[in-house]
């Protein structure tokens, strides 16, 4: 095995593991693919999409993936991955050179990641050892942009506030020569009922849509919300306001009651797309 390919956990379980199933799959949630080969982006943009099971989630991750879609080809997609387990730095940075679906392998952006170890943040491979957050975005990035379209993978935990905007400069500064798609992966409110679910979220998305990243930490430790992926949110919000992607709407919410009709104990999703004024 080669230890610099990141293979993939969560095929079998979170998404299909052959690939003429997963292709059918994709197909489905998001309809035709926009082509890959058309233009690339005129800007750089943010994407807030949910990481759970296709069959719960994958209808919103769509939504948000084929809106960022319409406005061109990145240059490079970095996935802002939420930590379930803890392990490592809070930010930490994917040592391999490739990361593997049942669709191909996509390239990992080394120069962003040696600009990044320069800024400070390190490479820790235990991060993403049994960290599915990651893993689930990329079969959409790969059906979409192809599987040359290179990825820039870094697992977040939670952090003091001035370190996420300490590393939203760093990851800005680092992406300068690029136009990025930067990817926030995280669920929304989890095993509570359906309409508590649906007013905590709203109240969260209601800040992060205004990208006032004090004020939505500030009401997820006032309510305790369980927002998987809140400083990988934290990150993005800061980038988007220093980079004036002012134009910051919901492009999908359900929840898994939307699917199993369970309302009794429901998560959250929410796709966020984030660009510039009259963009595109």
């Amino acid at each position: 095995m080669n230890d610099r390919v990141r293979l993939p956990i969560a095929s079998g379980a979170f998404y299909p593991d052959q690939p003429d199933q997963l292709r059918a799959l994709l197909s489905s949630l998001m309809g035709k693919p926009v082509d890959f080969r058309r233009d690339p982006l005129p800007s750089s943009l943010g994407l807030v999409v949910p990481h759970a099971g296709y069959v719960y989630s994958g209808s919103t991750a769509a939504a948000g993936f084929t809106a960022a879609a319409q406005y061109g080809r990145p240059d490079v997609v970095v996935i802002l991955g939420a930590s379930h387990t803890g392990v490592g730095p809070w930010f930490a940075l994917s040592p391999h050179s490739s990361w593997a679906t049942p669709l191909g392998q996509s390239p990992v952006d080394l120069d962003v990641i040696a600009a990044l170890c320069n800024a400070g943040f390190s490479r820790e491979a235990t991060s993403f050892e049994h960290e599915h957050s990651i893993e689930v975005q990329l079969p959409f990035i790969q059906t979409l942009w192809g599987v040359k379209t290179p990825i820039v993978p870094i697992c977040v935990s939670p952090a003091q506030l001035s370190a996420v905007q300490d590393a939203a400069r760093a990851l800005s500064k680092a992406l300068k020569d690029r136009k990025a798609l930067i990817i926030a992966s995280s669920d929304f409110t989890h095993y509570e009922p359906d309409s508590h679910a649906r007013s905590a979220d709203a109240a969260a998305l209601e800040h992060v849509v205004s990208l006032d990243a004090p004020r939505f930490r500030q009401l997820c430790t006032d309510k305790h919300l369980t927002i998987c992926g809140a400083t990988a949110i934290e990150i993005l919000m800061s980038i988007a306001l220093d980079s004036h992607w002012m134009n910051v709407r919901t492009v999908q919410y359900a929840t898994s009651g939307d699917v199993t009709g369970d309302l009794d104990a429901v998560v959250g999703y929410a796709s966020v797309l984030m660009t510039k004024e009259n963009y595109g």
